[in-house]
């Protein structure tokens, strides 16, 4: 299965280090391996239509940087393999833009956001009780904010991310790479 079209945020390098060292510590204990780059996704699709797109890039550069405050964990599914994640919130502009741009994704959920940070991805629905008890001991209490630094395109098939606001962009970045 190819992993679709995403419009994601990026945490600045450090604070992305400090979620990859809450994956490797859970990954000590036994847990399943998170391979995954920290982001927080506004809207994704199996190919991201052009005007979702443009849109995007028009209206994230007025909300980033943004700022994340961690209010929760969440469990995402109802079959075999869920998803863990933290449960953020945000300012209301950036809120208000995410929504415009999910609802312009004809593969989205309408106007619909709920901003997270996903911690512990496709674990087998037996493990998540124990998951959630390892990732509350292990997360300090002081971690609950997040800024996200760049808004960008992430093109798995091609490999391409291509930057719309914030660190990298203004100048038409596109690079391949690793989200």
């Amino acid at each position: 299965m190819t992993s679709p079209d995403n419009i994601l945020l990026h945490l600045p390098e450090e604070e992305e280090q400090r979620v990859r060292e809450v994956f490797a510590q859970l990954e000590e204990q036994g847990f399943p391996v998170q391979r995954q780059t920290p982001h927080i996704t506004v809207t994704f699709s199996p190919a991201m239509a052009d005007d979702v797109v443009e849109r995007a890039a028009e209206l994230l550069p007025a909300v980033m940087p943004a700022r994340f405050r961690r209010v929760g964990t969440v469990v995402f599914g109802t079959k075999r393999k869920q998803t863990v994640a933290w449960l953020l919130e945000t300012t209301d502009a950036l809120e208000i833009a995410a929504r415009e741009i999910s609802a312009l994704n004809p593969e989205g959920r309408g106007p619909r956001w709920t901003p997270h940070l996903t911690m512990g991805l496709r674990l087998p629905r037996e493990v998540v009780p124990d998951y959630i008890r390892a990732l509350d001991e292990i997360s300090s209490p002081h971690f609950k904010e997040f800024t996200a630094v760049r808004a960008a395109l992430w093109q798995p098939r091609a490999q391409q991310l291509t930057v719309l606001a914030g660190v990298g962009a203004g100048n038409g970045t596109s690079l391949k790479a690793n989200p």
